[in-house]
């Protein structure tokens, strides 16, 4: 008992556990940030957004070289694969999504698709790389760390963080100051009204899909940048990604923020200090989570909630 106590009450130990959610809800709510895009401008719930996050990674990692030498800089490389990512991302929309029709009048086809695409990008890299266990050979802020009260702050953890705000803050610029931004919040309230108005609804759904996976790059290379990646490392951040948008609301950039920094810290502190949860166990807060949630507020601490005329 002395032991546990001691452990739950070492200020440098929950710094750390700290610490580590802060990166990790980052890269949560990175992601979730591309969730909200879609979901935003078409209803579509993605599924494959994690996997195609997967993907881009493994572009970043072989443009960089698969042993840090002879290869672009992590930070070029980051940038061409989220170009190429972006050019994917939009033709999926349409040739897979599109296709389909409205998501509104059959969502049931649409996310088949999507379940469908996550399984088709998550055997990308077999078809190209070995799969195995890689690692990046210069992660974007290096490998060092600064000093907070007796406890290092990972430079990875600190520019997670910033890569957030940086990634929020042009996206609400885009939705707020531009033509493509005001195009976006068109579509997703009346597709049907936006296009009478001169908007090309379906290019723009077609730019939301690649800004969307675009952001979702920089979310996959943050995550591994601090550890071995192979095609499964996103499996569990996108369960994760889910239970912070579900928390902040699937139509609310600020919610996907909040969502996936609350949902960060409490995965990496939770386990040390309750007992019942990790191990086999690990994922059970973040469906808790989404239950409590869908049942209690639907809509997210910060959605919208939805009006139904009688």
């Amino acid at each position: 008992m002395s032991v546990q106590l001691l452990v739950a009450f070492d200020t440098n130990f929950f710094l750390q556990r700290l610490f580590d959610g802060l990166q990790q809800g980052a890269v949560y709510a990175m992601l979730g940030l591309g969730l909200v895009i879609i979901y935003r401008s078409s209803g579509i719930l993605n599924f494959a957004q994690g996997e195609m996050a997967m993907f881009s990674t493994y572009l970043v990692w072989a443009l960089v070289g698969k042993d840090g030498g002879g290869g672009l800089n992590i930070w070029v490389a980051l940038i061409v694969a989220m170009v190429i990512s972006f050019a994917f991302a939009a033709a999926i929309q349409a040739l897979v999504i599109r296709p389909l029709g409205d998501p509104h009048l059959n969502p049931l086809a649409v996310v088949i698709a999507t379940i469908g695409l996550y399984l088709a990008v998550h055997e990308l890299p077999a078809l190209f790389w070995n799969s195995a266990n890689h690692e990046l050979a210069t992660p974007l802020f290096g490998r060092g760390s600064v000093d907070i009260a007796g406890t290092p702050l990972s430079y990875q953890a600190i520019g997670a963080v910033l890569l957030l705000f940086a990634a929020a803050g042009a996206f609400w610029a885009l939705l707020n100051f531009t033509k493509l931004g005001l195009a976006l919040r068109a579509v997703s309230t009346n597709a049907e009204s936006a296009s009478l108005s001169g908007v090309a609804v379906q290019r723009t759904l077609m730019l939301g899909w690649g800004l969307a996976v675009a952001i979702g790059v920089v979310a996959g290379v943050s995550a591994a940048g601090s550890l071995n990646f192979d095609p499964n490392f996103m499996l569990v951040v996108i369960i994760y990604t889910f239970a912070g948008v579900t928390l902040g609301g699937f139509d609310s950039p600020v919610g996907a923020v909040v969502g996936g920094l609350i949902v960060g810290v409490l995965t990496e502190t939770l386990p040390y200090y309750v007992g019942a949860i990790g191990g086999e166990f690990q994922l059970m807060p973040a469906f808790v989570l989404i239950l409590v949630v869908l049942l209690v507020r639907p809509q997210g601490l910060f959605g919208t909630k939805e009006m139904h005329r009688v």
